[in-house]
């Protein structure tokens, strides 16, 4: 089965904050998928280059609602695909115990999503997301 990687970031937060929410969840993504960093490379002058990803990861743009509304499809309905999310709790915490504790105090309807990362079947991925343009 064929894999795809994409990220769905909301287009009106600031550059900053899309800077970093994408690197949160390329490391997440980095972590957990296996074989999704290549190894070490070595350039023409002997030089060692530390593996990127295997994998192109476009980045989409959204909206919070539909980011939102994106999550809850996929939670319910492909359990097949990895799901990674980054939401406003973390904007608000400090530390991760911090980050942890307010998120168990969080419900669905608190939370408001700044990105996710969907890896998986080719398909599902391009059934959810293939309509949704580049953030440029």
């Amino acid at each position: 089965m064929e894999k795809k990687c994409v990220m769905v970031i909301d287009s009106e937060l600031p550059l900053g904050l899309i800077a970093n929410t994408s690197a949160v969840l390329a490391l997440t993504l980095g972590k957990k998928i296996e074989g999704i960093i290549g190894s070490v490379v070595v350039d023409g002058d002997s030089q060692t280059h530390e593996g990127i990803t295997t994998t192109p990861i476009p980045i989409l743009k959204g909206s919070g609602a539909m980011i939102k509304e994106l999550r809850e499809t996929i939670s319910s309905n492909y359990p097949d695909l990895f799901l990674v999310d980054f939401s406003n709790v973390a904007q608000i915490t400090k530390n991760y115990d911090e980050y942890m504790n307010k998120i168990a105090s969080f419900t669905s309807n608190d939370f408001e999503y700044l990105g996710i990362a969907v890896y998986g079947n080719k398909k599902h991925v391009n059934k959810l997301t293939g309509s949704l343009p580049l953030l440029r």
